[in-house]
């Protein structure tokens, strides 16, 4: 078979022969390719079309070119000398290793030979195609260029780190210049503070006054700890410098201040941070969060979620309406999640709108709006505004009051899909929390599909993790099964002192969850007026795995210790 448009396409010629598409799917991809100016296999992936690893076997034989799971791939061997951000963003490719004069370059479209053409060029190679998945092609180039920028930071001198940009939009560059000749030392000082925090994967950054001392705090893994402590007489200095580049008020130090500022790491990347001041009577605190933009595009397959959970979790999002409600404390990941979900739903027929307190992750193709309080913008008047404005998908920040909580349930019940967060230790206690705000228990049953109650736990670095001897008295008290322990488990913890790779022993976090999907037995349970321990006994009578049993799942597999189990969990 043979179509006009698709024929100056030799991959999608291929596919439609191979009747893995149409003759009609085919060309309204590669209409859609030329108007987006989107490479092909990105589009067929996007849009679900096609499986990365159909397209890329297919491909492979077809074109005869070899097939590279880039999962196995270490790119600790890509030579860095070689790595052009410009080709392998224009184009969509990664250069994997160099093998005399041969250069091989993954590709996820084996019928696009420019990119080989200017590698050839630039390099005075000989270039050779590696088919890859289109998914994973996308992950790696992100993974390697965020380690370049990564590494620039990281090998800066203090001579260079006077040039870092910092500042908000509304910025005046007039006012920054001056305000960084007459500080210049202080300028060094919180840009290395800044970068020290990137490079050491730090989520949020503490600057505490303290009567005596000053102390500069990181937090890491979810665990604070100490990085300097400057003179306290730079305190001042420190905060106004902090002031400046976020567009504070320097004057004002009675009240608390929010605001927000930017750091280039490269011509096409950049850092958000997000800023509170608050008044001590030592002085004023300062808290830096860090904003990760890659952090909403990691995956679903990389949050933690097992099997049978992530399941759950997908089948709720994709219903045509209802509410999906994510609950946890502050700093347990439970905007990545809504942010993954989205991720998920982000395509081009759908309308989604977020409010938010404020916005933490920019998002192409989602509409986001900050709460504005001063200017009477709050959840409510924000969602009452997206039902005007025909919605698909909302997602609220958090569902805080009464008035917030009726009208996000008003519009799951209208036909749009509501995805929220709430305050709670776990997921039966959402259901009572919600009802004890006033919402009627009807609507609470009718409108809510699932609830996933989360912690995130320290990875044990696979590095240099110790096996511990733990009795099996104190195992069966922790929560294993008798089977568990007869088959031999094993259980590991943090070498204290860490290695080159981790620190204390922790490297990275894992998510534990509880995914409760609310069954008839429940709903007729919350109608009955039920308490949360009833619904609970009803939950695990149908099979709910709760946030102890997924935690003691990973120390099982070997993922985290006893002791960070019992610090993001209760018995």
């Amino acid at each position: 078979m043979t179509i006009n448009a698709a024929s100056s396409s030799g991959l999608l010629r291929r596919l439609v022969e191979r009747n893995l598409i149409t003759a009609v799917a085919a060309e309204n991809i590669h209409d859609e390719s030329i108007r987006k100016k989107t490479p092909i296999v990105s589009l067929l992936v996007e849009k679900s079309i096609l499986p990365a690893l159909t397209i890329a076997e297919a491909a492979a034989e077809d074109f005869g070119i070899p097939l590279l799971d880039l999962n196995s791939f270490d790119t600790e061997a890509i030579p860095i000398e070689l790595i052009d951000e410009k080709l392998m963003t224009r184009h969509h490719v990664l250069v994997l290793f160099r093998h005399g004069d041969r250069l091989h370059v993954a590709v996820s479209d084996p019928s696009s030979l420019s990119a080989l053409n200017e590698f050839k060029f630039k390099t005075g190679l000989n270039t050779h195609p590696v088919l890859v998945e289109e998914n994973k092609l996308s992950l790696f180039i992100d993974k390697v260029l965020t380690a370049q920028a990564g590494k620039a930071l990281f090998n800066m001198d203090d001579a260079s780190l006077e040039d870092i940009e910092l500042g908000s939009e509304e910025e005046s560059p007039a006012a920054a210049t001056a305000s960084d000749a007459e500080d210049a030392p202080v300028v060094r000082f919180v840009n290395k503070i800044l970068i020290d925090a990137i490079n050491g994967g730090v989520s949020d950054i503490h600057f505490e006054p303290f009567e005596k001392m000053y102390r500069i705090r990181y937090r890491r893994d979810g665990v604070l700890y100490e990085a300097a402590q400057p003179p306290l007489a730079l305190a001042p200095r420190i905060t106004a410098r902090l002031k400046v580049v976020s567009q504070l008020d320097i004057a004002e130090r009675r009240v608390p201040q929010d605001g927000h500022f930017k750091m280039a790491l490269s011509k096409k990347r950049s850092l958000d941070f997000r800023i509170n001041t608050c008044p001590t009577i030592a002085g004023e605190k300062v808290v830096i969060r860090i904003l990760d933009p890659s952090s909403a595009h990691i995956g679903i397959e990389k949050l933690g979620y097992e099997e049978k959970q992530r399941q759950l979790f997908l089948d709720a999002i994709q219903r045509p309406q209802g509410m999906v409600l994510v609950t946890g404390p502050t700093g347990s990941g439970k905007t990545v999640s809504l942010y993954t979900a989205l991720g998920i739903l982000n395509t081009e027929e759908v309308n989604i709108s977020t409010i938010e307190d404020p916005v933490e992750i920019n998002v192409p193709g989602i509409n986001q709006v900050n709460i504005n309080l001063k200017a009477g913008l709050d959840f409510a008047s924000a969602l009452r505004a997206f039902l005007r404005q025909d919605p698909d998908i909302i997602m609220v920040g958090e569902i805080r009051d009464l008035e917030t909580a009726e009208i996000a349930i008003k519009a799951s019940q209208t036909g749009h899909m509501v995805l929220s967060t709430l305050h709670t230790n776990g997921t039966t206690e959402t259901l009572t929390r919600l009802m004890n705000m006033g919402v009627p228990a009807f609507n609470v049953a009718t409108s809510v599909n699932l609830i996933v109650a989360q912690r995130l736990a320290r990875r044990l670095c696979p590095q240099c993790k110790i096996l511990e001897d733990v009795p099996e008295k104190s195992l069966m008290q922790m929560g294993f099964t008798e089977a568990e322990i007869a088959a031999g488990i094993k259980i590991f913890g943090p070498l204290i002192a860490g290695c080159s790779q981790c620190h204390s022993g922790y490297t990275g976090r894992v998510g534990l969850y509880e995914v409760l999907p609310i069954s008839s037995a429940i709903g007729h349970m919350i109608m009955e007026g039920g308490s949360s321990l009833d619904i609970l006994e009803v939950a695990l009578k149908e099979g709910l795995q709760t946030l102890r049993r997924s935690g003691l799942n990973r120390v099982r597999d070997g993922v985290t210790s006893l002791e960070e189990l019992n610090r993001v969990t209760k018995d």
